[in-house]
């Protein structure tokens, strides 16, 4: 608490003046244009790492960068992510809704441990609520990772906005990152799927009027990466490859 009271008295000195500004600018009529679903993990900054202001997004944060599918939304049972979807595509209209995992993320680390039946047995989850919530929201991308049975060659089948809208996948194919990297990677695209899962986004999916993009963060060299369907993996954005895939989400999502 030392370090947090001193960052808001350093706060007031230094950057209050011109929030206040901006805040004043969009009290009236904010206009967010994305929700942003990422992970809690503390080294995930993503209004810092996309230069966003004050009124661009909806963030939304929890333990694995996860929307749970539509399935486990009932009368009386259900979470901020999709009320979180609600809020953002359906009262505020927004356009985008975009995923982002990471590198090194200790609820895919844990996800991958819960492969074993021991790890994730129904005793395990009643003491672990962290563990309850990856094995009833996660489940689909770890069947979808071990699948490939560790021959990332072969592709991966995800739906997309639409059932006809499917995509394959080519998880790492330069082999750069660790096994649990590649769990993150797929559980990232399979929020997508899920996303697509809720009948309240339906009519603005069929209609390309609502679209859902995938990042993922290397949190060690500080690279965010595209997922390209036309590439069919995710791609570094960079100033080599910043206009191809400015030029694909234009063409993809006009």
């Amino acid at each position: 608490m030392d370090r947090i009271l001193r960052g808001i008295m350093r706060y007031r000195v230094l950057d209050r003046a011109s929030m206040v500004k901006q805040f004043q600018l969009v009290r009236d009529n904010p206009v967010p244009k994305a929700i942003f679903y990422t992970c809690m993990d503390s080294r995930m900054i993503p209004t810092r790492f996309t230069e966003t202001s004050v009124g661009d997004m909806f963030v939304v944060r929890n333990a694995g960068n996860v929307i749970p599918h539509s399935q486990f939304f009932g009368d009386e049972i259900t979470s901020c992510e999709p009320a979180g979807l609600e809020l953002a595509c359906i009262v505020n209209d927004i356009r985008h809704i975009i995923i982002c995992g990471h590198s090194d993320c200790k609820a895919m680390n844990l996800l991958y441990k819960l492969k074993s039946k021991e790890e994730s047995s129904i005793q395990q989850r009643r003491l672990s609520p962290l563990k309850s919530w990856l094995c009833n929201h996660c489940q689909s991308s770890l069947d979808k990772f071990l699948k490939v049975d560790g021959d990332f060659d072969k592709p991966i089948l995800f739906s997309g906005e639409t059932p006809q809208r499917e995509f394959v996948a080519y998880i790492d194919p330069q082999n750069k990152f660790c096994t649990e990297d590649k769990l993150s990677q797929v559980n990232t695209l399979q929020q997508l799927q899920n996303v697509a899962s809720y009948q309240m986004l339906k009519k603005r999916l069929e209609k390309h009027d609502l679209h859902i993009h995938a990042l993922w963060f290397d949190i060690y060299t500080g690279d965010i990466y595209y997922f390209s369907r036309r590439s069919k993996c995710f791609i570094i954005i960079d100033e080599s490859s910043y206009e191809n895939i400015l030029a694909e989400v234009r063409k993809y999502y006009s």
